[in-house]
């Protein structure tokens, strides 16, 4: 699958990802928390790697590429990709 860039830092909450600067990548792993406004991003520590901050004003980015998961679900999606339908209750018989 091809990866692609990925703005809204927030939504990645949990996704593994692929942290790039000046078009390289310098760090791969698993989003442990994001700011809400998508400033900063934490990776969780690996076998490797201790838990590192990397900040868009640092010219950060960050690429995803959907995972095939075992299960019922084939693949990760982030919540921007997930159109959730809206929810129509019965209105019940009303007496008076």
């Amino acid at each position: 699958m091809t990866a692609y860039r990925h703005d809204d830092w927030h939504q990645l909450v949990g996704a593994f990802v692929e942290i790039r600067q000046n078009s390289k990548t310098i760090r791969s792993g698993f989003v442990d928390d994001s700011m809400p406004d998508s400033s900063v991003l934490w990776l969780a520590a690996d076998e490797f790697h201790n838990r590192a901050i990397f900040e868009a004003a640092e010219d950060h980015v960050v690429w995803v590429e959907p995972q095939e998961l075992e299960g019922k679900r084939c693949y990760r999606m982030t919540a921007s990709a997930l159109q959730l339908e809206p929810q129509i209750q019965p209105v019940g018989n009303q007496t008076q």
